[in-house]
This record gives structure tokens, C-alpha cells and sequence, in this order.
């Protein structure tokens, strides 16, 4: 390629990148950004904190957040009209869909509960757990609450 065409695609790629970053379609949330919540007590059993959620806008419709669970608490239990994915980062939990058996999860775990299925998550009883919680919104909807796991449900250890 000649200089003068090589000088001529050098400004026209320049000119697109100056373009495409005043109507940006990548977007940062930086770590920080965002204020950390308390999980409220009609949703959960003891201290849960849901840090930097994220939502899709437009037509992207999934949504999701960090979530860690003191020792003890749990979700209550709750469906989701497309399903959910956890992916556990940090110390050990539960998950357990209604009428199935209790399953341990700890990190490195990706635990995927189908649509409509109704379940709960959370720590154990001793130790703390953080997972990132991820689900599609349909029809403006995420999650469907219901009532609290009891301590009957919810396992104990010896």
C-alpha cells in the first residue's frame, strides 16, 4: 500500500473510533460505583448484602449481582420466569429446590435452576458465601417471592 493511501486509512479508522466513542456501545460500571444494599427481610433470613447489581436496558434483559450471605442466611424461597445461574465465588452454601434433597455449593460451583422451579440459596449456618446471581427479566419481571424457609428447612450442623 502507497503512503498516501496507508495515511488515508490511518484517518479514516481514527475518525470511526472517534465516531463510534461518542455513541458508545460498550459501557464500564466501575467497582465502587454503586452503592452496596441490604437484602430486605421480606426476601431473606439474616444479613445479606446484593453489591453492584446489573441490568440490562433496551432489548438486553438480563440482570444480576454479587450477593454474599452471612453465616445463616438464606433466600426465601422464590421461582424465576427464565431461570437463574449461580456461579459461588467465596466460602460454602446451600441450594435446594422445593421437595429435593439440601446441596452443599461452594467456590467454583455453577449451579443452574430452571425456569419456574422454586428454591432457595444461601450460607451455612457457620460460614459466610458470596455468589453472583445472574437471571433474565421477562416481561418486567425477575423473580417471584414466596414465603421464608423455616428452620425446620433449613439444615443444621452438628
Amino acid at each position: 500500500m502507497n503512503p498516501i493511501a496507508a495515511s488515508a486509512l490511518t484517518l479514516s479508522l481514527l475518525a470511526g473510533e472517534v465516531q463510534a466513542n461518542e455513541n458508545p456501545r460498550v459501557s464500564v460500571t466501575p467497582n465502587g460505583s454503586q452503592p452496596s444494599a441490604r437484602g430486605p427481610a421480606d426476601w431473606f433470613t439474616g444479613t445479606v448484602r446484593v453489591d453492584a447489581p446489573f441490568k440490562g436496558s433496551d432489548e438486553a434483559r438480563v440482570s444480576g449481582a454479587t450477593v454474599t450471605f452471612e453465616p445463616g442466611a438464606r433466600t426465601a424461597w422464590h421461582t424465576h420466569p427464565l431461570g437463574q445461574t449461580l456461579i459461588v465465588t467465596a466460602g460454602v452454601g446451600f441450594v435446594q429446590e422445593w421437595g429435593q434433597p439440601v446441596r452443599e455449593i461452594r467456590p467454583g460451583d455453577t449451579v443452574w435452576i430452571a425456569p419456574g422451579a422454586k428454591h432457595w440459596h444461601g450460607a451455612a449456618p457457620t460460614t459466610a458465601m458470596t455468589h453472583i446471581a445472574i437471571a433474565e427479566v421477562l416481561d418486567g419481571k425477575v423473580v417471584e417471592w414466596m414465603e421464608q424457609v423455616s428452620a425446620e428447612q433449613y439444615p443444621q450442623i452438628d
